[in-house]
């Protein structure tokens, strides 16, 4: 089967997985389109798949592909127009301690532990709080595109560590987590607008946030940031948002 006609990628194959539970929507089932073999997949057409509307879980490259339901959109934020909202910048005031620096994918307790801590505390029925190391690893520190780990610490104190991967036109955020014990926080706001910054920084376009769902309190977050992007029906457009 041939990938998109469109883009210079006839070396690549789709296949469609079998179904399994929708992390986001309770009580439906979901299929991805996987594009393999993995070692094709450049940071080139990584981007390009990525503006189809892939990203990746580890070295899987997928995108949602379900009959019956279009409810994951593609989303990523328009960096040059975007201005941050009085609460985003309350946030980024909360949080001028944090200290970010970058690194090269890695392992580490530290971060494992707080992933952890993480996932126990804001994910309790989800499918990841009992996840082995090899599987955080397999999650989060596989990659075969341009990737890197940034960590945020306050008084020297790990508070947050994000993955991002770097693309041609932006930066595609892949996960992110963070201290869910400390009080007002909002790590998750700020980790977002520190990407943005750094998408200026380095004069790339978008920041592309995966997957936003409407029905889904798990991918709201995504609506606040402005002026956002969907992919809908293979294009690119405006989404309309409630400004918080």
């Amino acid at each position: 089967m041939n990938l998109l006609h469109d883009i210079p990628l006839s070396a690549l194959q789709l296949y469609l997985t079998a179904p399994y539970s929708c992390s986001y929507l309770p009580g439906r089932l979901a299929c991805s389109q996987v594009a393999t073999p993995s070692f094709l997949i450049t940071p080139a057409v990584y981007s390009e798949l990525m503006r189809h509307g892939f990203r990746r879980s580890g070295s899987v490259t997928y995108r949602p592909r379900c009959d019956a339901c279009q409810a994951c959109v593609p989303v990523r934020v328009e960096v040059a127009s975007f201005a941050p909202s009085r609460t985003q910048r309350r946030s980024r005031q909360r949080h001028i301690g944090l200290e970010a620096s970058l690194h090269a994918l890695r392992d580490n307790e530290e971060y494992f532990i707080l992933y952890q801590r993480y996932q126990m505390a804001r994910h309790p029925d989800g499918g990841m709080k009992n996840d082995s190391r090899d599987q955080y690893r397999n999650f989060l520190l596989q990659s075969h595109i341009d990737s890197t780990l940034v960590e945020f610490r306050e008084n020297g104190v790990l508070r947050m560590v994000s993955i991002i991967d770097i693309l041609d036109d932006g930066l595609s955020s892949v996960y992110t987590f963070y201290d869910p014990d400390v009080a007002q926080a909002s790590f998750g706001t700020y980790n977002v607008l520190w990407q943005i910054d750094l998408c200026r920084k380095l004069q790339l376009e978008y920041l592309y946030l995966g997957y936003w769902i409407e029905g889904s309190k798990k991918m709201a977050y995504k609506a606040n940031f402005h002026p956002l992007q969907g992919l809908i029906h293979g294009k690119w457009q405006a989404l309309p948002t409630d400004r918080p």
